[in-house]
């Protein structure tokens, strides 16, 4: 928010410099990033006339020009053949710095003493709008009403210095010069001059007009609407002082008409927009778009609108795009003789959408965006009123408002006491009392207990902190004293969880992995194959295709990884990450999404050669025994079965992975098919959901004492159907030994002559050992005995001989 002090100073009484404002502003809160002096450059340049021209007695090019600067005539050299005697023309004198930084000192040229320089727009940064037709290309002609001695700056109206304030979301009030101005005055103790109706209750008396509806359809994203109807209208130029005050703020002019909505928007804060009224036909509708509705904008661009974009149209066709443009077939013309003008408040979630969508940004769009005040809307149509009027412009004949919803009035308690604690400073009622009347607000006060009358125009203040905040701006932040915070201190440590992620990471980077960090956004596509289509959240706004979506699933992003390093040669990835994973319960979203947290790894090539080991090959067991690992460590029993998706992974070499019967995750190689659209080979892969892990893990460390007796080492082998899962025959192998039988590992699986082809050989190391006595060979030959008559009678299975 741009602030002229100028215009700041007709509604609030100011005897500050601009910098003294602004430090005072800054230390109540309301920061200034910039003071900008808008006649730099302009400091010692002057309306000079010229007097005569003489040719130069040593240059064919050259003029010498005698200027009267109202003081004195000086003599200054110049080229510019676009020069009269009679002329009014800008004189920079020596020791000036211009604003495009060319410094002005006494000079000599050929032979003649020059005593400054003449200038042109060029040199003083300005544009075509100041000047006669002939300064083209030449010095800068002013008009003969140009007073001769006066200073450039003071002529063009630069004599003010402009405070660039840094407005954080929870001042959309101090977007409104007049309140800016009440700022001005509760900090710096002072009365405010606002117009009247920028005061409370203020009503416009017009009447009603019964050739105009305003019909709101969608309440909920349009609280109020009211139109200005002004007929007799004269389009022309606006007086010197509005343009003025228009460009300071950063607003380029454009007509009377146009520049009062914009003078009046940023003096009330109310964004206003207008309409030619004989391009209006029947009522204005406050409507949604049609699938596919098209409007042309007033920046020329046709723009295809969406069903919830919120429009203002009237029986036949769409007119503006609510709070953010107007169109382009209700325009504002040299030719419009009747306006509709529009103050209305409109929804600031809507106008943000929009607004981003269409890539269109404006003030009014602004303060849209930040939330304005509902309740005065009418007034700042007052307020056009008085300057139609005061211009002679146009005649107010008519108002039409259609209200839908006004927030109630809101009343906060403040306690002396409680402030007092808070802040950490004693404070008395009267101070408070003082705080409030210096902001106006009004208020009833019992026995240090305040119920305060919120304005309307401060929608931030809700709560009795708020309140709290606001005494602590205006008796000063440096009044509250320095203090160390003191308390009981306690040793901090990480919670169950936390020490739980620590170990699986500790445990996956000593199996010899390296971890890597992956956004939490994915490609749509990769995301629908790995994790779930029905429950991926899309972006709005992404930042490329690619990140389109909130992931579901951590493999796409670690096979992206995985791609990018074996592409630049990099073939020994074994990587992992543990992540959260965001899953949608609906569309479009109502609450936050479910965040599972996951851990996931994929592996591919082989580690590097070394002298005293082979290398090895990251294949479907490498990961699996990564994972049984992690198992032991925790203390889990994982089953593997065969993997409902068989279309992502290898057949044969993968596999869905349970705890307690509960599926936690998969593992297992990537089908061929999949591994040519990354450009891999031979890629494994595993992901499990860490909740069920955590919740089965062992909290206690269970110790046991080394066995005194010995053990006794068996093999059985054993032939079974091709189709029998050496997984189930160990289950049962482990049931039948009970707690004899501390130890099975299978250690060979064949198929080949001599066995049948429907048939494999299993082959299982068994270890017995008794923590009480020494075994037997009669004990452990019985329970191999009855181990294998088990497995036969379950499995068909025969000793292999």
């Amino acid at each position: 928010m741009k602030v002229s002090l100028e215009w700041l100073r007709e509604l609030v009484e100011i005897d500050q410099s601009a910098e003294t404002l602004a430090e005072t502003l800054t230390r109540g809160g309301i920061e200034v990033e910039d003071v900008e002096n808008l006649n730099k450059g302009f400091e010692k340049v002057v309306i000079g006339e010229v007097v005569s021209l003489t040719k130069h007695p040593d240059a064919d090019r050259l003029l010498v020009c005698a200027v009267n600067v109202g003081q004195e005539e000086l003599t200054i050299v110049t080229g510019a053949q676009n020069l009269l005697p009679g002329d009014r023309i800008p004189v920079a004198l020596v020791g000036a710095t211009l604003p495009n930084d060319l410094s002005i000192r006494k000079s000599k040229l050929r032979g003649v003493v020059s005593l400054g320089m003449l200038c042109s727009r060029e040199e003083l940064l300005l544009d075509d709008s100041v000047g006669l037709d002939r300064s083209k290309d030449g010095i800068l002609v002013l008009p003969p009403t140009a007073s001769i001695g006066e200073n450039f700056g003071h002529y063009l109206g630069r004599e003010d210095s402009v405070l660039d304030l840094e407005l954080y979301p929870n001042r959309p009030d101090c977007l409104a010069m007049v309140n800016v101005a009440r700022e001005v005055a509760s900090l710096t103790g002072k009365k405010p001059h606002l117009p009247k109706w920028a005061e409370k209750n203020q009503v416009l008396f017009l009447p009603t007009t019964p050739d105009l509806r305003i019909i709101i359809e969608e309440k909920e994203l349009c609280w109020r609407y009211a139109g200005l109807v002004v007929e007799d209208v004269r389009i022309e130029p606006s007086p010197e002082w509005m343009q003025r005050r228009l460009k300071a703020a950063g607003v380029r002019p454009i007509s009377n008409i146009v520049d009062i909505t914009n003078y009046v928007m940023l003096e009330m804060g109310q964004p206003l927009h207008a309409f030619d009224r004989d391009k209006i036909e029947g009522d204005i509708h406050i409507r949604a778009a049609y699938p596919g509705e098209q409007l042309v904008t007033l920046d020329g661009i046709e723009r295809t609108l969406q069903s919830d974009t919120l429009l203002i149209a009237d029986d036949r066709q769409a007119l503006a795009v609510a709070g953010v443009m107007g169109g382009l077939n209700s325009e504002v013309t040299k030719n419009t003789k009747r306006l509709l003008i529009e103050s209305a408040h409109f929804s600031s979630v809507s106008v943000r959408r929009t607004s981003r969508r269409l890539g269109l940004r404006s003030e009014a769009s602004n303060r849209f965006e930040k939330g304005i005040d509902v309740s005065g809307t009418v007034a700042t149509l007052g307020r056009v009123c008085d300057l139609l009027l005061d211009l002679g412009v146009g005649r107010p004949v008519a108002l039409v408002d259609e209200i839908k919803h006004l927030p109630s009035h809101r009343q906060v308690s403040l306690s002396t006491k409680h402030t007092s604690t808070v802040l950490g400073i004693e404070l008395k009622i009267s101070e408070i009392q003082q705080v409030l009347e210096d902001l106006n607000f009004e208020y009833k006060e019992n026995d240090g207990q305040f119920l305060v009358e919120i304005p309307t125009y401060r929608s931030d203040l809700e709560i009795e902190e708020d309140l709290m905040e606001e005494v602590a701006r205006l008796i000063g932040y440096d009044r509250i004293p320095t203090t160390l915070p003191h308390g009981d201190q306690t040793q901090g440590r990480r919670t169950p969880e936390q020490e739980f992620r620590r170990r699986i990471r500790k445990a996956l980077v000593q199996s010899g992995m390296d971890e890597v960090l992956t956004y939490t956004f994915t490609r749509a596509e990769t995301d629908a194959q790995w994790g779930s289509a029905k429950h991926s959240i899309p972006l709005l706004n992404p930042l490329r295709e690619e990140l389109g979506v909130m992931r579901t699933s951590l493999i796409p992003g670690l096979l992206e990884v995985a791609a990018r390093n074996v592409s630049r040669r990099n073939m020994e990835v074994s990587i992992f990450e543990i992540g959260s994973t965001y899953w949608g319960d609906e569309q479009p979203l109502q609450k936050l999404p479910r965040e599972e947290l996951r851990v996931a790894a994929v592996a591919v090539g082989k580690n590097e050669r070394h002298w005293l080991n082979q290398p090895l090959n990251y294949d479907f067991y490498y990961l699996k025994g990564i994972m049984e690992g992690l198992a032991l460590e925790f203390g889990l029993k994982l089953e593997y079965r065969v993997p409902e998706n068989q279309s992502l992974l290898h057949p044969g070499r993968s596999a869905d992975i349970y705890l307690k019967k509960q599926r936690i995750g998969f593992l297992g190689e990537i089908h061929p098919s999949l591994e040519k659209e990354w450009g891999l080979e031979r890629v494994v892969v595993f992901e499990l959901e860490l909740a069920p892990l955590f919740a089965q893990i062992r909290q206690t460390v269970r110790a046991h004492s080394i066995p005194r007796f010995p053990a006794i080492q068996r093999d059985l082998a054993v032939v079974v159907a091709i189709e029998t899962s050496a997984d189930a025959v160990m289950d049962k192998i482990q049931k039948l030994g009970g707690d004899l039988l501390q130890q099975i590992e299978i250690f060979d699986v064949y198929t080949g002559n001599p066995i049948p082809d429907d048939r494999k050989s299993l082959a299982f190391s068994l270890r017995y050992q008794s923590l009480e006595r020494t075994l037997t060979d009669e004990e452990v030959n019985l329970l191999n005995s009855r181990i294998l008559e088990g497995i036969q009678q379950d499995f068909g299975a025969e000793r292999r001989k």
